[in-house]
């Protein structure tokens, strides 16, 4: 067994479950195996697993010596997860589900985030997995350490989110886990990981949020009373989870704090009242969270390669403010095509200004309704050449939240431009922009005349 001390262990121990899982094993375990992140240890429970899962994790063990193994019998994930705390040698503590598997940063962005801003937890965005396809998953927007009562707050807001209730998107210190004894509940099978993370949460003091998905989290358990289990254990369970959830408010807040909050926190009754956590939105085909860039185009000489150059730039530029305000770049480019814009438009104009299609268009228009960014209207076009019953335009209002966003946007437009001219002496940028105002002009009346020939 090697050393548990802290100061001569791993960086680093992941933990994994393992029950009947040689279908998605070896993928897990080689996410783990083939981390930036060197200075770690992977500590294989072996749950009294009846396929090939105990083969393949001795043979993990025996090519590399970061894995450990320990074979048992069935006992539950929570027994085997504190298993797995009890063996654990490292600074810190991270755990993964042997269905899932983490990006090849994963524990590096992770462990780098609470060396260097001296957190007792870092919690990190995530994709849940359905099928072929991703959805993306944040919720806290803070750059910087943060308290615990923040933390809290931010926790009230979506008190069944699985950003908040699971594991897997958290390093924990392990001095914190010994120091006061913190274990699974071995007796709950609903929430028992939420469980876990509230009573650290008591003894952690600072927190940081990496604003970047790292795991991938496949679903595969149905609902519990799926699972065999009566309605009076769900209600019975749920019933101390509450309690867990209301006792750490008490503990965290002041009497007149709580007092205000107290409804908040009984949203989470609200919130759990279903068999599994809030939706997380929109998704994605698996893969496409990969950067994929075609070096052809990103050396060519073409017109279209310069578009892609500067597109896929853009794309790189946006990427925090897109996750953090969960815009994607449709999205995104109908916002910056209406920041330019003064006047209505019809939604056949928007759509060929944008190049979204109407479906595409109206799928943005609602979106951006929904996440507060922007109201759109119908309007009669005034000193436009419509008729009453011809096409009708879109007014639109930018509300609050927008501003925070078009801010970190033009920003990125600004930096756009600054390394298009990283290496050019003021004279050279002058004569540039005077070149560019005449290639404009000359477009813009080049498709002018266009236009008038078409509608003569």
């Amino acid at each position: 067994m090697k050393d548990k001390d802290i100061r001569t262990g791993p960086g680093v121990s992941i933990i994994i479950p393992v029950y009947n899982a040689e279908k998605t094993l070896e993928r897990c375990v080689d996410s783990i195996l083939s981390q930036d992140f060197k200075d770690l240890e992977l500590l294989l429970i072996d749950d009294g697993s009846r396929d090939g899962s105990p083969d393949i994790c001795d043979r993990y063990a025996e090519r590399d010596s970061r894995v450990r193994v320990f074979h048992k019998e069935n006992g539950g994930v929570s027994r085997a997860r504190n298993l797995g705390l009890s063996e654990a040698g490292g600074r810190y503590i991270q755990f993964v589900d042997s269905d899932d598997w983490i990006a090849h940063d994963a524990t590096a962005e992770l462990f780098s985030a609470a060396e260097s801003q001296d957190c007792d937890m870092v919690i990190c965005d995530f994709y849940r997995v359905v099928g072929k396809r991703v959805q993306q998953k944040g919720s806290i927007d803070e750059e910087t350490a943060f308290s615990r009562q923040v933390y809290a707050e931010y926790m009230m807001e979506n008190p069944a989110d699985f950003y908040y209730g699971v594991l897997w998107n958290k390093l924990f210190r392990r001095d914190i886990i010994d120091r006061y004894g913190l274990r699974m509940n071995e007796e709950v099978s609903w929430c028992e990981d939420f469980m876990f993370v509230l009573d650290y949460l008591v003894h952690a003091e600072t927190f940081l949020a990496v604003q970047k998905p790292l795991y991938y989290y496949v679903k595969t358990k149905g609902s519990l009373v799926s699972q065999g289990m009566s309605l009076a254990r769900v209600v019975r369970m749920k019933t101390e989870v509450f309690e867990y959830y209301n006792r750490f408010y008490k503990d965290v807040f002041s009497e007149e704090e709580y007092q205000k909050a107290r409804l908040r926190v009984y949203g989470f009754l609200i919130d759990s009242a279903g068999d599994g956590f809030s939706p997380i939105g929109s998704s994605r085909k698996l893969g496409d969270d990969k950067e994929v860039l075609c070096g052809e185009l990103l050396h060519g000489s073409s017109i279209y390669a310069a578009c892609y150059r500067y597109g896929k730039l853009f794309e790189k530029l946006t990427e925090t403010a897109r996750i953090r305000y969960d815009v994607d770049m449709d999205e995104l480019k109908l916002l910056l095509c209406l920041d330019s814009l003064k006047d209505t438009y019809t939604r056949a104009e928007l759509s060929d200004m944008t190049g979204l299609g109407l479906a595409g268009l109206t799928r943005c228009l609602t979106t951006l309704s929904l996440k507060k960014l922007l109201r759109s209207k119908d309007v009669l076009p005034s000193d436009r050449d419509y008729s009453m019953f011809g096409p009708r335009a879109l007014r639109f209002d930018w509300l609050p939240a927008s501003e925070p966003l078009m801010e970190e946007l033009h920003a990125a437009e600004a930096k756009l431009r600054a390394i298009c001219r990283l290496d050019m002496s003021e004279d050279e940028k002058q004569s540039l922009a005077a070149l560019m105002e005449k290639v404009d002009k000359a477009s813009a009346g080049w498709l002018e005349n266009t236009r008038k020939s078409i509608n003569a």
